[in-house]
């Protein structure tokens, strides 16, 4: 009986390594998936290349369509008067409408083009 109780003591001593509480539930049940240090890239409407980086990418089961991303940087590239044109973006989170290819920038925005132009904002709708 004093084997079956050590054996059992140092069994479950090796099992509880991750306390439950330490888990979120809600974090489960609301997210579809969630990712670290996610960049995602792809081409626009246009056929110019944007990449963006996210400190923390998720989608929701509620929202499919939509990537939730926060701590954002990326570039994006524009054609104006024939000339390509480098923007480097920046902000606190963003939103990523897969279906209709809408980036919506939201908090502390900020846009430095490879023209000069510069655009400092509270929200953002960028069409990828």
């Amino acid at each position: 009986m004093v084997a079956a109780l050590a054996a059992g003591a140092v069994f479950t001593k090796q099992l509880i390594w991750t306390p439950i509480s330490a888990i979120s539930m809600v974090d489960i049940a609301s997210n579809q998936f969630k990712m670290t240090n996610a960049n995602f890239a792809g081409i626009d409407h246009q056929g110019q290349p944007f990449s963006i980086h996210a400190k923390i990418g998720r989608q929701e089961y509620s929202r499919p369509d939509i990537i939730f991303m926060e701590s954002v940087n990326g570039t994006t590239v524009r054609i104006v008067d024939g000339k390509h044109i480098t923007d480097k973006i920046r902000a606190n989170s963003a939103e990523f409408n897969q279906s209709n290819r809408d980036l919506r920038l939201i908090g502390n925005v900020h846009i430095d083009s490879s023209n000069g132009d510069k655009a400092q904002t509270q929200e953002m709708v960028i069409k990828l």
